[in-house]
């Protein structure tokens, strides 16, 4: 990623940028005005949650997020990777398995990462599609190509069950 675009993050800025699955719009998620900033080009649903892409478990401790043993056994089986986890009322996380990706969030730290798209419409698949939806509401896009993945499997763990909330890029066994 252009170091530039580094820069921006960390100041508070939002940009759209490929994951491991698909394009998101991308803010620090420590941030409460550049969350509630990609919340309003979203047009999202008050109350919805978002994703949060983490570099590392350690990164659950900055969300007061404590893991369940069962709950570790499961990221060990799925982490890094395509399935996000859902740890509070608002809040899931993934630890990607994209090396780039994970060394820009060492730099950031963990970045909220909603799809690059409004709310009820499909996931850009490419930056023209993300520039249609965004024009210069972001601060910036960095071309990943195009990318036809899923976006990634949501599931939630209450009671050591394991609930699939939306079905993605990974099928959980």
């Amino acid at each position: 990623m252009k170091k530039e675009n580094i820069e921006i993050l960390k100041a508070g800025g939002i940009g759209v940028i490929p994951t491991d699955t698909i394009y998101g719009l991308v803010g620090r998620a420590d941030l409460p005005k550049t969350v509630e900033h990609i919340s309003t080009i979203k047009n999202r649903s008050d109350g919805k949650g978002f994703i949060v892409l983490i570099s590392s478990l350690d990164d659950l401790k900055l969300f007061d997020i404590k893991v369940s043993d069962a709950t570790k056994s499961f990221l060990k089986k799925y982490w890094p990777g395509k399935v996000s986890v859902v740890m509070s009322p608002t809040l899931s996380f993934r630890l990607p398995d994209k090396k780039d990706l994970i060394d820009l969030l060492k730099e950031t730290g963990p970045l909220v990462a909603p799809s690059a798209n409004p709310e009820g419409r499909a996931p850009a698949k490419n930056i023209e599609e993300a520039k249609e939806y965004f024009g210069d509401e972001v601060d910036f896009y960095e071309d990943g190509g195009n990318l036809e993945s899923l976006p990634s499997t949501l599931v939630r763990i209450k009671d050591d069950e394991i609930e699939v909330l939306r079905a993605g890029a990974v099928e959980i066994k």
